[in-house]
């Protein structure tokens, strides 16, 4: 599969006229819970050519779009950020491009970028933005299964896993790694709670319908409680965010001399 992906990856820099520095996975297969019939979800970080950044409309403007999407099908989700639309996200610690950056499925990368990008998330990352990024993820789709009688195992880990990010930056102030299991050994104690969530990732991947009458009470009271415990600690934060825009702007400039040399 990882040379069908590349292929694909060789047909966007040549339809776009773009240099692609970074794809990976970014789906339920880098959260280590896919089933057979998961799909691969194949983000990518790209750069234009120089004289495409000296015009006096900025990517991103009109017709001039900052992402290449290319169409879903049955087995791949295949979507690229611009350079610049990339930095300026990682400036505000964005979490769905933070987890591009930690994705432990890489399937290109080349020049040094990345490498730098990843480091300076070490001490560019927000908690803040995070947490809230995550909790309010989770309580959306938390309500979510209390509305609809139908509730899957995918649904209920789609409410835990934020829980569980939100839970390592309390008690690591860093951003986690994906693995669902590292996130779960980490965060969890031994108990029941635990015990429902282990059935619920084997039920995961083994497949399963999409539609089920799950509900589990003591994973529910869960939620509620840690939802709630969460937003009252974020309350309590109060971190300094230095501007690295100087540091950003020499990284995207070196990037393009280094790409385009």
């Amino acid at each position: 599969m990882k040379e069908t992906i590349l292929k694909a990856l060789k047909k966007i820099e040549s339809d776009y006229n773009v240099k692609i520095l970074y794809a990976c996975e970014a789906g339920s297969r880098a959260w280590g819970v896919s089933s057979k019939d998961s799909d691969y979800d194949v983000r990518f970080i790209y750069v234009h050519k120089k004289d495409d950044y000296l015009t006096i409309d900025p990517i991103g403007i009109g017709k001039k779009r900052d992402v290449i999407e290319l169409p879903i099908d049955d087995l791949l989700d295949i979507t690229g950020w611009e350079l610049t639309k990339a930095l300026r996200l990682l400036r505000k610690s964005n979490p769905p491009l933070l987890e591009w950056l930690h994705s432990g499925i890489v399937y290109y990368q080349e020049f040094p970028t990345i490498a730098q990008m990843k480091k300076l998330t070490r001490e560019i990352f927000a908690p803040q933005a995070c947490l809230h990024h995550y909790l309010n993820m989770a309580n959306k789709n938390f309500q979510g299964i209390l509305q609809d009688g139908e509730v899957n195992s995918k649904r209920y880990l789609n409410v835990l896993r934020p829980i569980l990010v939100a839970n390592w930056i309390e008690k690591l102030n860093e951003f986690p790694p994906l693995d669902y299991q590292l996130l779960l050994e980490k965060c969890i104690a031994e108990g029941e709670v635990k015990g429902e969530i282990k059935a619920l990732l084997k039920r995961k991947r083994l497949g399963e319908k999409q539609a089920e009458k799950l509900q589990i009470d003591v994973i529910n009271e869960f939620f509620i409680e840690e939802i709630s415990r969460l937003r009252e600690w974020i309350k309590t934060l109060n971190v300094y965010l230095q501007d690295f825009s100087p540091q950003l702007d020499l990284l995207f400039r070196n990037t393009l001399d280094e790409v385009w040399a």
